[in-house]
């Protein structure tokens, strides 16, 4: 057989150009699909970062209206005054109804609430919404206070102690916490706090270090804890606190705003573990420790790890438990 040796050669040179060509088009097709996801995206990121931005002005707007209600109506400095409790108890009505509609959110577990004084010791996710819904349903639904033990730096905030002064909330030195309690309030504390809400992702681990103030003060004051954990509260709102610059800025300062994005509707569930009882023979490192294991049963049994923010969607629309 013969071979023509100019029409191999031109065979043997148009054979990968042709196939850098048809990769050359593909790629650029690949390019406009990428295009056209991004540009689909934008409208999603913004609304992500402009609920993070809501939710901020309604902070500010809520201070402002409790600063001026404070004013008007001689409230003194005690934060769990019955001065606050006309625009307490609409304020917790409201986040009920945006509870609701946002998250569908329940609570499970109610029953295990003390009548008198006890620690609610709960997992903070990157915003603790399910805490302040607890907080807002406690008030208006049992008719009981609760106080908040909140990060000391949140008070430099210009602009925000008359909000705290209204929500229930202290820096919580043990002589305060005890206090409350001995007064019959419910208090509430996360052990993990700002670290927590930094560090944590939606694999829900607990990140405490080794605070055991809680256990401390619980001893102290002789009262139970209630373990609390809440299904999808990190697909809620993600923080970008793993990314290396913003958790190196975080460790220089606890101060330093990590940024967040969402305010995703998710499905949310609060669950309200059985007390631990008071024990005069335990050590304040054994009820912590005995505490983080109740919730991360709690986590255990009703989160499905890792956290799916479709998934979480979804199930607001499986069939649920009814409020207790």
């Amino acid at each position: 057989i013969k071979v023509d040796g100019n029409r191999t050669e031109i065979m043997a040179w148009l054979i990968p150009l042709s196939t850098n060509w048809i990769g050359f088009i593909y790629r650029d097709e690949h390019l406009r699909y990428m295009n056209i996801f991004l540009l689909l995206s934008i409208p999603l990121l913004i609304l992500c970062f402009l609920s993070v931005i809501y939710f901020t002005f309604l902070g500010y707007a809520l201070a402002l209206v409790a600063y001026v209600y404070k004013k008007m109506n001689n409230v003194p400095e005690d934060i769990l005054s019955n001065s606050w409790h006309k625009l307490r108890h609409s304020v917790a009505g409201y986040f009920i109804k945006v509870g609701k509609i946002m998250y569908d959110h329940e609570i499970i577990g109610m029953e295990h609430l003390p009548e008198g004084p006890g620690i609610i010791v709960f997992y903070h996710g990157t915003l603790d919404v399910d805490f302040i819904l607890l907080f807002c349903k406690l008030y208006v639904e049992k008719e009981r206070k609760c106080c908040t033990i909140a990060h000391k730096g949140l008070f430099n905030i210009p602009g925000i102690k008359s909000l705290f002064q209204m929500c229930g909330c202290i820096p919580g030195t043990r002589a305060q916490c005890v206090e409350m309690l001995n007064k019959g309030y419910l208090l509430g504390i996360s052990p993990g706090g700002g670290r927590e809400a930094v560090y944590s992702d939606n694999h829900y681990k607990l990140v405490w270090g080794k605070r055991i103030g809680f256990a401390r003060v619980a001893l102290e004051a002789k009262v139970p804890i209630i373990p609390m954990f809440t299904e999808n509260i990190q697909e809620v709102f993600r923080g970008l606190g793993n990314i290396w610059l913003f958790r190196w800025l975080y460790d220089i300062n606890e101060a330093f705003p990590v940024p967040v994005y969402g305010g995703f509707p998710v499905k949310l569930r609060t669950y309200l573990g059985e007390p631990i009882p008071y024990d005069p023979n335990i050590t304040a490192e054994e009820l912590a420790k005995k505490t983080k294991i109740a919730i991360e049963n709690l986590r255990d049994q009703h989160q499905k790890i890792p956290g799916n923010i479709f998934r979480a969607l979804s199930e607001r629309f499986k069939k649920h438990h009814k409020d207790d």
